[in-house]
């Protein structure tokens, strides 16, 4: 069964303070459990029409977050939990799911888990998500994703949500886009999984993924649309440490 990557987002002006004297994995499990993650979500997580050539008329070019050494800081962001997975578009038309990569390549037959969930949402909608496969540790394991020997059970991890019942939800505010991808994936059972977002005090966060030996975070504007293309109101930030930042520096993917 695949566990719940799931938490209650704290408002601000009720996350406990961190302890200055933790440090190591205890200390980054503390402070992202203070900014609203459970660790049960923590012991796992180009035409002119926005689509490349040859990808499907429905595909919407992904948005992409520009690449930081250090998050924002301040108030005025929102932080989410980058998980070490692929970029993956769920197209979801009355019981009928198409998945594409950020590429419009069609992977709807790579994913049986993903696809047996997307089912389940009623009417149409098209999220924004990434695909990962978790180890038995519930860590999510890209070695395991790019070789494929566990694509029947990889999961979905829901971040944004761009179309609802024939209702373009791109200009939308990213905090309304999320509240109603929340409310469409509610009874979701596993195969897709809502993505929490804390608000504030991203270097905070990413010091705490960081000692995790997590992948990073994207801080988002929690007041901006959704556009295609590059976007410098997503920010990315990987931790130099992670397995994601090793294989880019060796040549790998």
């Amino acid at each position: 069964m695949v566990r719940e990557i799931r938490a209650s987002t704290l408002r601000s002006h009720a996350r406990p303070e961190v302890q200055s004297n933790q440090s190591g994995r205890s200390s980054g499990l503390y402070r992202l459990q203070a900014w609203g993650y459970s660790e049960s979500m923590l012991s796992r997580m180009r035409g002119s029409r926005g689509r490349p050539r040859n990808a499907p008329a429905a595909f919407i070019h992904p948005c992409r977050p520009i690449v930081a050494k250090q998050p924002p800081r301040g108030p005025g962001w929102a932080h989410e939990l980058k998980h070490d997975g692929y970029r993956l578009q769920i197209l979801v038309r009355d019981g009928r799911v198409r998945l594409f990569t950020m590429n419009g390549n069609d992977w709807t037959k790579r994913y049986p888990l993903i696809v047996e969930e997307a089912a389940r949402i009623k009417g149409a909608a098209v999220l924004d998500a990434e695909v990962v496969c978790l180890s038995p540790e519930g860590v999510a394991d890209f070695d395991r994703l790019h070789s494929r020997v566990a694509d029947d059970c990889a999961i979905a991890l829901g971040f944004d949500l761009l179309m609802l019942n024939g209702d373009d939800l791109r200009r939308r505010p990213l905090v309304e886009r999320k509240a109603a991808l929340a409310k469409v994936l509610f009874r979701a059972r596993g195969g897709i999984q809502y993505v929490e977002h804390a608000e504030g005090h991203g270097d905070r966060m990413f010091e705490a993924v960081c000692d995790l030996g997590l992948e990073g975070i994207v801080s988002k504007k929690p007041d901006a649309p959704y556009r295609s293309g590059p976007s410098k109101t997503w920010i990315k930030v990987k931790n130099p440490k992670s397995p994601a930042a090793t294989r880019v520096l060796e040549g790998g993917f």
